[in-house]
């Protein structure tokens, strides 16, 4: 009788729990299968090591593998910023410091090296996907291209000239031209990027709109982060910023409003009667005391709600571990429900819906055979990690950044062992040092 020939795969990962998100729960002794960067399979050690011959296997006692970590909202160059301008409100953060420094220093090599720096600081902490926005994208797109860190690049607008580009016109051409130049790449993605609604006029918020529908891409833009945004919009316009998104057609599907602090019940209707999208981003909430986002509210009311760290400089840390936390605890804290946003859901927020957000959901977010292989390794062996009754739960609310062992992009190893596989920590410390010499002079 001749032997059973086994299949051909990659990779064989034997993690002590596979927590594939969708479904919630955990998965002990079960191995993922990676071929050509997707995962091939999802079962049971034993019959993984009986049916497949891999190229390489990898045991991973007493650890939890997660789908990659998605970054909803961030300015990944902004983290050559970081510290800078703490310790102020929204306002006076944007105005009196991080726009004039931008004014003077933003360039093409400004945004390489601080993208370069994030990627660094995100694959490591486990997250795999970003989904950005800054000035000269295109810069952005070399550094995540070299980080191999998959990416959706906004393609900022304003109002008001910068260095990479004069007015809304100017920053809508250079965006799409970019985008016409790299959608075929596997790892990065466009959405527009409309700074806020009181950056950008009707006119461009209209055209935006249009361009939008007819692309499929999404709209990325700061939305309700303030009280004061509200009042502005109220002078200026008449009506609260989402009122006026939603008359000049704005809302669906394609929509992430990010922050979304201060909304009414019937906003959140709303946004959830849109099929809309929100980017939680609670570190950089607290933190410009913009207040917290009615997180709970969301979820009774169908709005699907991803997690974002914003930039580094109003956070001042990449670190969706500990936004994950911080977001079930708020969500409890201002419910007055323990059981408001339970770890398995904040884990959810930082994978499965973030990729929903950004239309992904069939790729990421999730471990289930015929995605892409983003992946990442939890330790939780540590000594503050036990005992372990719920790695789900431990992982939300106990295991931070630093138990992050290996990280897959497309089935391409990015962290192994705690060490950054194509990124020099050196390299990205001196180049941060360049920057705040210039910074500070």
């Amino acid at each position: 009788m001749q032997p059973t020939m086994k299949a051909p795969a990659d990779l064989l990962l034997l993690p002590q729990w596979v927590v594939p998100v969708d479904p919630a729960g955990t998965l002990t002794d079960h191995a993922v299968v990676v071929q050509d960067g997707r995962i091939l399979d999802v079962l049971p050690a034993d019959a993984a090591q009986a049916r497949y011959a891999a190229a390489q296997t990898l045991t991973l006692p007493g650890q939890a593998l997660i789908p990659g970590l998605i970054n909803l909202h961030g300015h990944a160059a902004m983290t050559l910023l970081r510290g800078m301008a703490d310790d102020l409100p929204l306002m006076s953060w944007l105005n009196d410091r991080i726009w004039p420094a931008e004014k003077q220093h933003v360039s093409e090599a400004f945004v390489r090296d601080g993208t370069l720096l994030a990627a660094a600081e995100m694959l490591a902490g486990g997250i795999t996907t970003c989904n950005d926005m800054y000035f000269f994208p295109r810069a952005a797109a070399e550094a995540f291209q070299q980080a191999g860190m998959r990416a959706v690049l906004g393609m900022i607008v304003l109002e008001f000239p910068s260095a990479y580009a004069s007015d809304a016109d100017d920053y809508l051409s250079k965006g799409l031209a970019l985008r016409d130049e790299l959608k075929d790449e596997p790892l990065l993605g466009f959405t527009f990027a409309p700074h806020a609604p009181y950056t950008i006029s009707d006119a461009s918020f209209g055209r935006i709109g249009t361009l939008a529908e007819q692309l499929g891409l999404p709209i990325h833009t700061h939305l309700h982060e303030t009280a004061d945004e509200i009042q502005h919009s109220l002078s200026q316009h008449g009506v609260r910023p989402l009122e006026r998104l939603a008359r000049l057609g704005l809302l669906g599907p394609h929509f992430i409003g990010v922050h979304a602090v201060h909304v009414t019940d019937a906003e959140i209707d709303l946004l959830a009667q849109h099929g809309c999208h929100v980017a939680h981003c609670p570190s950089s909430n607290l933190k410009l005391a913009s207040g917290i986002a009615p997180l709970a509210r969301f979820a009774a009311a169908g709005v699907n709600t991803g997690l974002g760290t914003d930039g580094a400089a109003s956070n001042n840390r990449l670190d969706l571990f500990a936004e994950m936390r911080l977001a079930a605890l708020l969500a409890k804290g201002v419910s007055g429900d323990a059981a408001a946003l339970p770890a398995a859901a904040a884990l959810k927020m930082a994978t499965l819906d973030a990729a929903r957000a950004l239309n992904l959901d069939d790729r990421i977010g999730s471990i289930v055979p015929g995605k892409r292989a983003d992946l990442v390794a939890v330790d939780l062996r540590d000594l503050a990690c036990q005992p372990v009754f719920d790695p789900v739960s431990h992982l939300v609310y106990v295991a931070g950044r630093e138990h992050v062992t290996h990280v897959w992009v497309d089935g391409i190893l990015k962290l192994h062992d705690r060490r950054l596989v194509d990124l020099d920590p050196d390299d990205l410390t001196t180049r941060a040092a360049y920057w705040r010499g210039k910074l500070t002079a």
